[in-house]
């Protein structure tokens, strides 16, 4: 279980570090589509500033496998696994094996770079090479090695499976894979769950396909969406579902759903975490599927409601979003129980015995 905790927390590592390149890189190739722009194919001909910015967001995207590995082997092994985590990104983008290459190089490296740095003896001249030179050189040996002729092979097949299958999913495949992804992403509301479907959807992102990271977005803001919803429902009906101090949790909430920040909600469902979450899982899984077979298509990983122009579809979306966002708020306002107000206890005053006198 401790192992497990570990893996997660090393990935979770590399999502942090990961999501600012591809938020960048994103919004670079949506800004230089809106504007018309193209990526740059012979950098001696002319080319636009709006060519520019798609070029550039391209690169960026291709940081992402060596900035995922290098991220998980210093998670793991400190400074010493950044050169060597680096190098397993790149060999994974070279044979094809996007990011799930690159975090298995990423987990590879760290793990020996932090077995050598503990049992690998030397002699006293040396020791001062060990952390620049002997551990990142050796273990870049070893595990590219590993990564060039023996692993590196069946993550190019998987990758490239999964690619194809869900490339060709259509109709109800495409809706239920959509509903799964947008489930999970709404169900613990930014936790472990939420950061599975979110890593999932943002590798699909770096094989060319946008569905996924679309479906993403839309179901972490479903929840505050639809909570808001629900309260609206409870204040234009008289029919009170929240309690004070819930409402004003919904009134943060809300802005953060704009911005595509789940967690605003996590207050709310802990007062009745079975309601809030079905409901907000179910609005995200309807909206998640009609989105995947609709066909939208995000660029950008992160942005909530503003980098909707930057979609393939953002009409489609919107609706969408609104189906799920209303999905929930229905089925919120007609579970939910009356709010039961915590009373404001009085506290008793202290009596004074020092004025009294024992004759």
């Amino acid at each position: 279980m401790m192992k497990q905790l570990q893996l997660k927390k090393h990935a979770l590592t590399a999502i942090s570090y990961m999501l600012p390149v591809v938020v960048t890189a994103g919004l670079l190739i949506a800004i230089g589509n809106l504007t018309n722009g193209t990526v740059i194919e012979n950098y001696d001909a002319a080319y636009t500033i709006p060519d520019a910015l798609v070029s550039l967001g391209v690169l960026g995207m291709g940081l992402l496998a060596p900035v995922i590995a290098a991220a998980i082997a210093y998670s793991i092994a400190d400074r010493p696994g950044i050169a060597p985590g680096l190098f397993m990104g790149l060999i994974a983008n070279a044979i094809g094996a996007g990011f799930l290459g690159g975090m298995l190089g990423g987990y590879l490296a760290g793990y020996l770079v932090l077995f050598l740095v503990k049992n690998l003896k030397v002699p006293r001249w040396a020791q001062g090479l060990m952390p620049m030179m002997i551990v990142p050189v050796l273990s870049t040996l070893i595990v590219g090695a590993l990564m060039f002729f023996v692993i590196g092979v069946p993550i190019v097949w998987a990758t490239d499976a999964l690619t194809t299958f869900l490339t060709n999913l259509q109709g109800s495949g495409n809706f239920l894979f959509g509903a799964i992804v947008g489930g999970m992403a709404a169900f613990d509301f930014g936790g472990p769950v939420n950061k599975v479907a979110s890593l999932f959807a943002d590798g699909l992102l770096l094989e060319g396909i946008q569905e996924p990271e679309a479906v993403k977005i839309l179901a972490s803001m479903v929840p505050p969406f639809g909570v808001t919803i629900s309260w609206v429902l409870s204040r234009l009906l008289r029919r009170p579902k929240y309690s004070t101090e819930e409402e004003d949790n919904i009134k943060i909430a809300f802005p953060m759903g704009l911005c595509m920040i789940t967690e605003g909600v996590i207050p709310i469902a802990a007062v009745d975490p079975f309601r809030v979450i079905f409901s907000c899982t179910a609005g995200a899984a309807v909206g998640g599927g009609l989105s995947m077979v609709w066909g939208v298509g995000s660029p950008v990983p992160s942005g909530g409601v503003f980098i909707i122009p930057a979609m393939t579809d953002p009409l489609k979306f919107t609706i969408a979003l609104l189906i799920g966002s209303a999905i929930t708020g229905v089925l919120l306002f007609a579970l939910k129980k009356a709010p039961v107000e915590t009373p404001i206890v009085e506290e008793e005053e202290d009596i004074d015995f020092s004025s009294i006198e024992i004759s």
